[in-house]
């Protein structure tokens, strides 16, 4: 079928015919910006939200790391007696647990989300996340109630999991839509800056602990501590959000639709994020966020939460020796991932990302041949190479992935496809890795895994969209300043006919 078939506004004599009937469409698909359209962020209020949603983000993470560093001795706690290898496979079986139920926990918060609003549903998230890991410190041991110790572990685990289907989502598009637009990448980067914060957090206390306490009194009760803190840390991180207002976008979007960018399409006219309309009409896109998620959590979860337990239970290291590195480089990407952010503001996402999957491509290999040669010099090497071609993707993630959606599905599609990924790809790294390296044999197994996901990941990088310094899908452009909303204004105004 010829082109002016298929498109009338290409037909250069139905132009000629209805002049005013053409113009009059072109206005409704791309109507004139006005300085009311733009939202002038407040830099005040901006670092409120950026403090708050990495906060929630970092007690998530804090949760996660302290299972993972004390999967050794959760698995001596909460499993019978017998074959090592076994109780560390049923301790990271159950570690994996939390993540097959995170897309069911997306898929209730997501959608909730886009309907009440960013600021409700992550109050919500942070209660029950703080409440299922508060809990598992109070669980007996197997030594003192048998079958019910694993079967509590796993419940607490599933209410963890289940909240934080709604967390990443939604702090991420919290952070995205308060954000200016030349500035979404530096204020994004503070999510993942909580993201380590809460790792070196844990792995900080169970470093100390062990080491003050011993193996034996850390088995005895010492194990319950860091999860007792979460309590206070909730309270706290609740206290932030519940100060916060919603956000400029989904305010805009609920009380005045015409002022949003594209509002001629329905997609645009309403916040019922239901999930029917987000596999729908946003597949394409969800496809792209599975594939980026799932190349970036399995290389953060190998590096930040499975490398101790390899360091101690393939390569001989103490646990608190694997700990100690880690902290170490943990701390040097906290130093520099809000540089990482200014980067891709300025160079654009895609450079940035594509040279951390590029990084895991090409230095997984080598950084696990350092590893395996020993010693703290050749560790801390093999550990920098992964770290550092991590941090490209932790500063850049939280930017990249808000704008793959527009506004009103925004929390939920990002919620769905995060989640799915996550569960299918991220919270199963350590028990895939354990049980490869098991089957083969070969230490090097976590490198080819590695790759694979990383090889992944350059393909997506290639096929995404650059959303750098741009407004976000079905959001107005959002500046830092009066003068730099006058002059979008001037620099998208019609030019002047004589």
């Amino acid at each position: 079928m010829p082109a002016t078939d298929r498109d009338p506004a290409a037909d250069p004599q139905a132009r000629r015919r209805h002049p005013r009937l053409f113009r009059a469409v072109t206005r409704r698909r791309q109507p004139k910006l006005r300085r009311t359209d733009i939202t002038v962020t407040d830099e005040a209020a901006v670092k409120r939200a950026v403090r708050a949603a990495s906060l929630g983000n970092a007690m998530e993470w804090f949760d996660f790391g302290i299972y993972a560093y004390l999967a050794v001795t959760l698995g001596h706690v909460f499993f019978p007696s017998g074959n090592d290898t076994v109780q560390l496979l049923s301790s990271f079986a159950t570690f994996a647990v939390a993540f097959l139920i995170r897309p069911l926990g997306g898929m209730v918060f997501g959608p909730m989300g886009d309907r009440l609003g960013r600021k409700k549903v992550l109050a919500l998230t942070m209660i029950l996340m703080a409440v299922g890991t508060f809990a598992i410190g109070l669980i007996p041991s197997y030594a003192s109630i048998g079958f019910w110790a694993p079967v509590l572990l796993i419940l607490f685990r599933m209410l963890q999991g289940f909240s934080t289907g709604g967390e990443y989502g939604g702090a991420s598009t919290f952070i995205a839509e308060y954000a200016p637009d030349r500035r979404r990448g530096y204020f994004g980067s503070f999510l993942e800056f909580g993201t380590l914060a809460g790792y070196v957090g844990a792995a900080g206390l169970v470093t100390a602990l062990t080491t003050w306490l011993g193996s034996d009194t850390m088995e005895a009760w010492g194990w319950r501590v860091p999860f007792l803190v979460a309590g206070p840390l909730g309270l706290v991180g609740l206290y932030l959000r519940l100060r916060l207002d919603e956000t400029p976008a989904f305010q805009k979007l609920e009380s005045d639709v015409t002022n949003v960018f594209d509002a001629a399409d329905p997609v645009e006219a309403t916040t019922k994020g239901d999930l029917a309309k987000i596999f729908r009409q946003q597949w394409p896109a969800l496809i792209l966020c599975v594939a980026l998620v799932g190349a970036y959590n399995i290389t953060d979860y190998m590096v930040l939460s499975y490398m101790p337990t390899y360091l101690s239970d393939e390569l001989g290291y103490s646990e608190t020796h694997g700990l100690l590195i880690l902290l170490l480089v943990m701390v040097l990407l906290m130093l520099i991932i809000t540089q990482v952010g200014r980067l891709n503001d300025r160079f654009g996402r895609k450079p940035v990302l594509m040279t951390g999957m590029l990084g895991f491509l090409f230095l997984s290999l080598p950084a696990f041949l350092l590893i395996g040669q020993g010693g703290v010099p050749a560790i801390t090497a093999g550990m920098l190479m992964l770290g550092l071609s991590l941090v490209c993707m932790l500063g850049t993630m939280s930017a990249a992935l808000p704008a793959l959606f527009p506004t009103d599905v925004r929390y939920g599609s990002l919620s769905v496809g995060y989640n799915v990924s996550t569960s299918l790809f991220g919270g199963t790294t350590p028990l895939v890795i354990t049980a490869l390296i098991g089957w083969t044999g070969s230490n090097l197994m976590p490198a080819y895994y590695a790759m694979g996901a990383a090889l992944v990941g350059v393909i997506a990088v290639a096929c995404m969209k650059e959303t750098a310094q741009q407004p976000l899908e079905g959001s107005p452009p959002s500046v830092e300043t009066p003068e730099e909303a006058a002059e979008l204004v001037m620099a998208r105004a019609p030019e002047p006919k004589f």
